[in-house]
């Protein structure tokens, strides 16, 4: 798709004046428009390596930030490269219902590693969120979330070393858990993220939401009860 701001200051992307992206603000991916762009004749002056330009978002109407490269300058346009650099990045999801506050906290600093392509901090801000869960948890339930996440090596078919290295990183670490963390590279980085996401799962969302879902019941045939000892009365 050629990208380029005719000699008016307006961009197109290819024959449109709109293009679609994931918005890291709603992170739906949506239409955007440009609201921001430099002007021709500066661009013509100045004949920068790469610009900054700002789109609206369609969907949330938010300001999203790109960084293009130039390629071409003419009379008439300013041809850019088609790929943009997302200047600020869609940071992964995930639901911190029930979570203890200071795992939240590591995890939460894990995802923006994640998101920004900062593998080896990833793998270690994961180690340090499994080590205060370990420490908030029994060694039972270390023992029982071993297991459990033994499993999904099977249910998600990951290869053997991958899901090593892995399990290596989430139970492994001595005296210095930080010192022989080894290097992993786009693929483990993936991996192990969804095993952390399945960690955090079994070690508190799922027995919380089921202690919530009984207390809801709970309250329904206490108020149910009620309703009939009246109804008696």
């Amino acid at each position: 798709m050629n990208v380029l701001i005719d000699s008016t200051g307006t961009m197109y992307f290819a024959d449109e004046r709109e293009t679609a992206r994931n918005c890291p603000s709603c992170h739906a991916f949506s239409r955007m428009s440009p609201t921001a762009v430099p002007t021709f004749d500066e661009l013509l002056l100045q004949k920068p390596r790469t610009i900054g330009v700002v789109l609206r978002c369609h969907a949330c109407t938010a300001p999203v930030f790109l960084r293009y490269a130039t390629r071409t300058f003419a009379s008439n346009r300013v041809e850019l490269s088609p790929q943009a650099f997302d200047v600020e990045r869609t940071i992964e999801k995930f639901a911190f219902n029930y979570v203890p506050e200071d795992v939240e906290t590591f995890f939460r600093e894990a995802l923006i590693c994640y998101s920004h392509d900062q593998f080896q901090a990833f793998a270690a801000m994961c180690r340090r969120s499994a080590a205060v869960t370990f420490a908030d948890l029994e060694n039972s339930t270390k023992l029982r979330l071993f297991d459990s996440i033994s499993d999904v090596r099977e249910m998600a078919e990951i290869d053997q070393d991958t899901f090593a290295l892995v399990m290596r990183i989430i139970f492994g670490g001595g005296p210095e858990p930080l010192l022989d963390l080894p290097m992993i590279n786009t693929y483990q980085a993936a991996v192990l993220l969804e095993v952390m996401k399945d960690f955090l799962y079994q070690a508190y969302i799922r027995k919380g939401r089921l202690q919530h879902a009984m207390k809801v019941r709970k309250f329904f045939v206490q108020e149910a009860a009620a309703r009939r000892v009246g109804r008696d009365d």
